[in-house]
């Protein structure tokens, strides 16, 4: 199946580039209320799930062991920037396990924050896994092991006993099959499942709702949405779509990004979870999208909807020069989940 083009980028009047995607819309119950484009078809979601591979560490009881506040546990959400309070917040976690830089597994990565990385350009330093952007969900991970008796050692393997309870609960959300056979292997190290867009969205449904999940893992997904609201900051840092978008709206919204164009988010008020794969993996498209969806699904001041609705294109003097947008078929079909009783 050929996914549509939902995404167009315009040079004056003329469209100069398209972006072909799928978008699944699903409730917690399973039931579709939109798809556009093959959302049966496995994709890697990457960072995107990082809230449901985080509830591990909550369910468990580690984060209350270790006095894991809302920025640390906004932090095991996270794709962070790499500034100094992302590094800062990573480090404490792991000292508050007895654990230091050293047992990371996801290695070095410049920090996505251009100030911090320039600062240790200036300072003639290199990056550390403290740096990298998952830092935080790896001491998560290490948290988890501690707590549970593991050794952390080899964290990261897809057989070691942490791993195997994150890929439990994920099945366990998503209702897919997360065998060795749509297993690959992420960035920072990790396993990364292909799990169709229509069994994402349905798990961020339940996240957001705890509709299907037992009390305790309900109240491990509220924690953490609550402290992402609480902490937005951390979940991306400055200027980043997805720090930006809870800091205005706060629960109403629970996004996440994921690599290579997808992104997933659950929407409480309406009862639904969204996922989306740009197939290009374009960030550009991803986020015209996204927030498209958003402007669709949460209320808002008018000028605010505005400005999610597209993405103007300017020049390097200023002017007005193109945009970025979402195509009709997309804006009509979340017009009419909205128009629809639930």
């Amino acid at each position: 199946m050929t996914n549509p083009v939902l995404v167009e980028v315009t040079r004056d009047p003329r469209v100069e580039s398209r972006h072909r995607a799928a978008i699944a819309v699903v409730d917690a119950a399973g039931r579709r209320r939109a798809a556009i484009g093959d959302v049966d078809e496995p994709i890697f979601p990457r960072s995107a799930v990082k809230a449901l591979q985080a509830l591990v560490l909550v369910e468990s009881g580690a984060a209350d062991r270790y006095g894991f506040g809302d920025a640390e546990l906004a932090l095991a959400c996270a794709s962070h920037a790499g500034d100094p309070r992302h590094v800062e917040t990573a480090a404490r976690m792991l000292a508050a396990v007895g654990r230091g830089e050293a047992d990371l597994e996801c290695g070095p990565q410049w920090p996505l924050d251009r100030e911090a990385a320039n600062a240790l350009v200036r300072a003639g330093e290199q990056p550390t896994a403290l740096h990298n952007n998952c830092s935080g969900k790896h001491a998560g991970f290490i948290a988890a092991a501690r707590h549970l008796g593991f050794d952390t050692k080899g964290y990261i393997a897809p057989d070691h006993p942490v791993q195997r309870q994150v890929t439990a609960v994920l099945a366990a959300m998503t209702g897919a099959d997360l065998g060795p056979h749509v297993r690959g292997v992420d960035g920072c190290s990790i396993p990364a499942y292909a799990i169709p867009l229509a069994n994402l969205a349905q798990a961020f449904a339940r996240f957001v709702t705890g509709e299907g999940l037992s009390s305790s893992r309900n109240r491990a997904a509220i924690t953490l949405r609550s402290a992402c609201a609480k902490q937005p900051h951390m979940i991306a840092g400055k200027g980043r779509f997805c720090t930006m978008t809870t800091a205005q709206f706060g629960e109403r919204v629970f996004v996440k990004v994921g690599g290579e164009g997808v992104f997933c988010a659950g929407f409480p008020d309406l009862g639904l979870g969204v996922a989306l794969k740009c197939d290009d993996g374009a960030k550009r498209a991803a986020e015209a999208m996204m927030s498209a969806v958003t402007a669709a699904f949460v209320a808002m001041p008018g000028a605010t909807r505005r400005a999610y609705a597209r993405t103007q294109l300017t020049s390097r003097v200023g002017r007005n020069i193109g945009e970025i947008r979402v195509v009709d078929t997309l804006v009509e079909m979340l017009r009419e989940i909205v128009s629809q009783p639930t």
